[in-house]
């Protein structure tokens, strides 16, 4: 199974493809989509569009896994997020793929075994997983391999089994 994994954001969104067999893993591709700073919002959101519509057509993906929003502070920042968040739901959903949506805590719990666990402790568990000799780059592109390792290691656990067929 190809797992594509969404980390959104609209300055950079992570994504990592990664093959999922019997409880193995390895990395496909991974990278990040970036629209330039200082250019018009509504522009930004329709190259963010445009690159997930390429990404998707080009990456052929079974599933799609896209972290939920997570808001902090800085509530402006959230609202952008929400509204890239948005298209990219769009074009996965234009695309037919089923989605699942994860929030960092469950990521967390999936991949290090630990729902508060650190940035370097998932670098780690994700680079120990993939058999890789370096993290991934850049960070927004590890983060969404988390997302699609925690999409392949829920969907066939028995809890995972079990939420799916509902």
């Amino acid at each position: 199974m190809r797992i594509l994994g969404i980390d959104p954001g609209y300055g950079v969104t992570g994504f990592g493809l990664i093959e999922a067999r019997q409880g193995q893993y390895r990395l496909l591709t991974c990278g990040a989509i970036t629209t330039p700073p200082h250019t018009d919002f509504s522009l930004r959101l329709e190259m963010i569009y445009r690159d997930m519509e390429e990404l998707l057509r080009v990456s052929q993906p079974d599933q799609v896994a896209i972290e939920e929003l997570f808001f902090g502070h800085n509530v402006t920042t959230g609202i952008n997020v929400a509204q890239s968040r948005g298209v990219i739901l769009l074009a996965i959903r234009q695309a037919g793929l089923p989605l699942a949506e994860y929030k960092p805590m469950q990521v967390k719990q999936a991949v290090a075994g630990y729902g508060s666990a650190t940035k370097r402790q998932m670098q780690e568990m994700t680079k120990r997983l993939l058999g890789l000799s370096a993290n991934p780059k850049p960070d927004d592109a590890a983060d969404a391999i988390a997302i699609a390792l925690c999409h392949a290691r829920s969907s066939t656990s028995l809890l995972g089994q079990l939420h799916q067929g509902k």
